[in-house]
């Protein structure tokens, strides 16, 4: 009896000494999912939309004969954090149709792009206490005072995506 109790005593503390367990490996939290460019390399948090603020409005310019518009463009990240990236920019401006579907009407200027790929170029449109790009474009004669406009705004993604954002502004 007593060797019977020794042999039972034995088998119930050796599993438990030993770790008679499931063996538990440690799993990540969360996946990132991590956008890359034609060659491969890994781009991080990429822009996932983008925004036109309200600051962004036509102004006189220094010379008092032509006038400005100063754009100001967030460009968020999947998460809606403001983020820079290396993207290129292209800015229309549309004729305001009101009380249409399309609000949209004729095109009546087109920028040059405007490539941030370099880090100079790209902290020269960047303001940080604002966290986004500013950008101050000239405007010819092609625009009339009391009117309003579409304003389009494409950003070109490292990675090749195409995001926009339109908004209407006024010229007074």
């Amino acid at each position: 009896m007593k060797k019977t109790i020794i042999t039972v005593g034995v088998l119930l503390i050796i599993p438990a000494v030993c770790g008679c367990g499931l063996h538990v490996t440690a799993q990540p939290l969360t996946t990132v999912a991590v956008q890359t460019n034609d060659n491969g390399q890994t781009c991080g948090y990429g822009p996932a939309r983008i925004k036109i603020t309200p600051l962004t409005e036509f102004v006189q310019a220094d010379s008092e004969e032509t006038s400005e518009l100063r754009i100001y463009v967030d460009l968020l990240d999947e998460f809606d954090s403001r983020i820079k990236a290396p993207v290129v920019f292209r800015f229309e401006l549309y004729e305001y149709v009101p009380r249409s579907g399309k609000e949209k009407g004729k095109r009546i200027i087109i920028w040059p792009d405007i490539d941030l790929a370099e880090p100079r170029s790209n902290n020269e449109y960047w303001r940080d206490f604002l966290r986004c790009y500013q950008f101050i474009l000239n405007i010819g004669e092609e625009i009339e005072e009391d009117s309003s406009y579409v304003l389009q705004t494409t950003c070109i993604t490292p990675v090749g995506e195409r995001l926009n954002a339109d908004y209407i502004v006024e010229y007074k």
